[in-house]
């Protein structure tokens, strides 16, 4: 049987990967996403009530009220799904009205829908860069970005992380000022470390050397910026950014989705050419609702997202006073680096144990060496919580003996 061969080389490589301490484990909960949930871990335990530190929950709406009950008038007036792409007859007054306040709310021309933003970063750069033209990527993009890239023809240059002076060096360079046209591509603000793109500096760089901006903003936008329309805001560069990419499935409801938002060309000619908007199924019209409502909520007030920074702030300020070796930053991603793979996870599971949900994340999700429990605050936390986070974080830490300890200390104890 063909399968025999194949069978062994992945039972090999499984072995592998739980022995190397790298096998990743599902989480069962019951219930909706929230501050609290209720947790099965491992498959098999009994239930557990934790406090959850780990989703992509930035604003609290994905069980919010209004949330739901958008979705359950959806339902009924729109129905469940489509069974179409949008050019035959996937398209209802929904979507193109959800377009519209996107773009408006990001100050851009226009946007499209997609089914997920790893959907929108892979069917943008194939359509718009050809053989002649070069797409610089900074080096810890998201995966998305990476395999969006990948699919066009263009020549591709990776820019340093967060390099200011590599991406001119690479800009200045004849190579890429002789191509046709020029992009930079980049997250708002990076999944795994927290730290949020020198947009000001990069938009002062691209429009010296005639070379488009792209951000990647899906885990900015909702709550950057003193509106919270993203890392452009933040930064100050509304306007001068060309093209930006994000989704629904985090502070904007936490479903699923994603956009392009863009200049009015580029949107057009997406609408034409790109593959995953013209060969996936519409958003479902319950997401498509939701989000309106939740894109006019975030217009009329800035409560949820004020509470979120002050959440942020308040956490990053009391762990880095316990000793945490934790990367500098305002975004609500915090990193607890522990650089050890196993040392991660077996805190993860201690914390667990003490009713605090959190993930170890290692390689390959992040560069070897580099394994960290990733915090994530939301504005459906309490001080309570976090102060029993915090709490918790502080006797683990103690057990492990990694309080105020630096990088090389830790590593000296457990290793890479």
């Amino acid at each position: 049987m063909a399968y025999g061969k194949l069978k062994e080389f992945l039972q090999t490589e499984l072995k592998d990967v739980r022995e190397a301490g790298l096998y990743k484990e599902e989480r069962f909960i019951y219930g909706p996403q929230g501050a609290g949930i209720n947790v099965e871990f491992p498959a098999g335990a009994p239930k557990q009530e934790v406090l959850n530190f780990c989703a992509n929950n930035y604003l609290g709406l994905s069980s919010h009220p209004e949330t739901i009950k958008a979705a359950h008038t959806a339902l009924d007036e729109w129905g469940y799904g489509l069974s179409s792409v949008r050019f035959i007859c996937g398209t209802q007054d929904i979507h193109r009205q959800l377009e519209r306040k996107i773009a408006d709310f990001l100050e851009l021309d226009d946007a499209i829908l997609y089914s997920s933003c790893f959907d929108a970063n892979g069917g943008l750069f194939e359509v718009l860069f050809k053989q002649e033209d070069a797409i610089l990527t900074d080096a810890l993009n998201h995966a998305s970005v990476i395999d969006g890239i990948r699919l066009s023809k263009a020549k591709r240059y990776i820019v340093k992380h967060m390099d200011l002076a590599d991406l001119e060096a690479k800009l200045a360079s004849d190579e890429v000022q002789n191509a046709r046209f020029r992009i930079f591509a980049t997250d708002g603000a990076f999944s795994m470390d927290g730290d949020v793109a020198p947009l000001e500096g990069i938009c002062d760089l691209c429009e010296k050397y005639d070379c488009l901006v792209m951000v990647d903003d899906s885990h900015s936008t909702g709550f950057m910026g003193k509106h919270g329309k993203g890392t452009h805001e933040h930064c100050g560069v509304l306007g001068r950014v060309d093209i930006i990419t994000s989704t629904m499935g985090k502070a904007l409801g936490g479903a699923s989705g994603g956009f392009t938002a863009a200049r009015k060309e580029i949107v057009d000619i997406l609408r034409q050419r790109s593959r995953p908007y013209l060969f996936s199924n519409s958003l479902p019209p319950v997401i498509a609702a939701s989000a309106i409502t939740i894109v006019d909520l975030l217009a009329r007030t800035t409560e949820r997202r004020d509470k979120l920074e002050a959440n942020t702030m308040y956490f990053r300020e009391k762990m880095t006073a316990a000793g945490f070796d934790i990367r500098p930053g305002v975004h609500p991603i915090v990193p607890i680096m522990l650089y050890n793979a196993k040392l991660a996870q077996d805190m993860a599971k201690e914390l667990y144990a003490e009713g605090i949900y959190v993930i170890g994340f290692f390689y390959p999700v992040v560069g070897k060496g580099l394994a960290r429990i990733r915090v994530q605050l939301s504005a459906a936390h309490e001080l309570e919580h976090i102060d029993k986070a915090i709490a918790a974080f502080k006797k683990v830490g103690e057990k492990y003996g990694i309080l105020g300890k630096s990088k090389e200390e830790i590593i000296a104890r457990y290793g890479e």
